[in-house]
C-alpha cells in the first residue's frame, strides 16, 4: 500500500512514520508513505497557501490551487486510482470499519487543512472527507497520523499476528476490547482475575467477552445502543 499525506507542516509526521510497526513496515517495503509540503506546489515567489475568506470573518483559508496541483502530481506517479481524502472537522466520522475499507486500497492520499479550513472547491477532486471526532485541532496533521496508522496497521504484513488484530476493540462488531494483564499475577494486592490463569480457553473466551461488554457499557454505552 502506498500513503501520501500532503501538509504544510511535513516536519510534524515525518518522525511519526519513522518508529514501531509502521517503520519497520516501511524499511521491509509493505508500506510506502511518502508526506509532501503543500508549499511545493504554488507558483508565487512567496509561497502562499493561504488567503482571506471571501464574505469575511476571522482567520485564513487554504487555497485550492496548491492542493489541485499536489493531488495531480501525485496521480501522475501511480498506476492506480486512488482515494482522495480530505481531514476536516465537518467529514463524516472515521470508524475501524472505513479503516477496514481503506485497507483494501492500493493508494490513498491524506489532505491535512489549516487555519480556519480548506477552500470548499478541494471536494471537487476527493472522495471522502472524514473526521476523527467531535473536536477541533489546529489541523489536519494529527488526523492523518491517525488514519494512516489505522489503515496501515490492518495491511497483511504490517503487524506480525493477525490474532493482534482480532482481539482490538470494533473490529469484529461495535465493542470495546477485553481489559489486559500480564505478569506479575499479582502488583500491590492487585491481582489477575483467576480465570486468566487457569488455561480453560473456554471460560477465558466467556471472561472476555463478559468484560468487554461491561466495559463498553461502562465507557461507551452509545455503542450497545446502535
Amino acid at each position: 500500500m502506498r500513503i501520501d499525506i500532503v501538509t504544510i507542516f511535513p516536519q510534524m509526521l515525518e518522525g511519526f512514520f519513522a518508529a514501531g510497526v509502521i517503520g519497520a513496515a516501511r524499511q521491509a517495503g509493505i508500506l510506502e508513505i511518502y508526506i509532501h509540503n503543500l508549499r511545493d506546489f504554488t507558483t508565487d515567489k512567496h509561497r502562499q497557501v493561504d488567503d482571506r475568506p471571501y464574505g469575511g470573518g476571522p482567520g485564513m483559508v487554504l487555497k485550492p490551487e496548491p492542493f489541485f496541483r499536489a493531488v495531480e502530481f501525485i496521480k501522475s506517479q501511480l498506476s492506480v486510482e486512488p482515494r482522495v481524502i480530505l481531514l476536516s472537522a465537518q467529514g463524516k466520522l472515521f470508524t475501524q470499519q472505513i479503516a477496514k475499507e481503506l485497507a483494501k486500497e492500493r493508494a490513498i492520499i491524506l489532505l491535512c487543512g489549516r487555519y480556519e479550513g480548506v477552500d470548499e472547491r478541494v471536494l471537487h477532486i476527493c472522495t471522502d472527507e472524514l473526521s476523527i471526532g467531535d473536536y477541533v485541532l489546529s489541523g489536519g496533521e494529527a488526523a492523518a497520523a491517525v488514519v494512516a496508522e489505522c489503515v496501515a496497521r490492518l495491511v497483511p504484513g504490517v503487524v506480525g499476528k493477525q490474532e493482534s488484530l482480532e482481539h482490538d476493540s470494533f473490529y469484529h462488531e461495535r465493542l470495546l476490547g477485553p481489559p489486559q494483564y500480564t505478569r506479575p499475577p499479582e502488583f500491590r494486592g492487585l491481582r489477575v482475575p483467576e480465570v486468566l490463569l487457569s488455561g480453560d480457553h473456554k471460560k477465558i473466551e466467556e471472561f472476555r467477552r463478559r468484560a468487554a461488554l461491561e466495559k463498553t457499557l461502562k465507557n461507551r454505552p452509545d455503542l450497545l445502543q446502535k
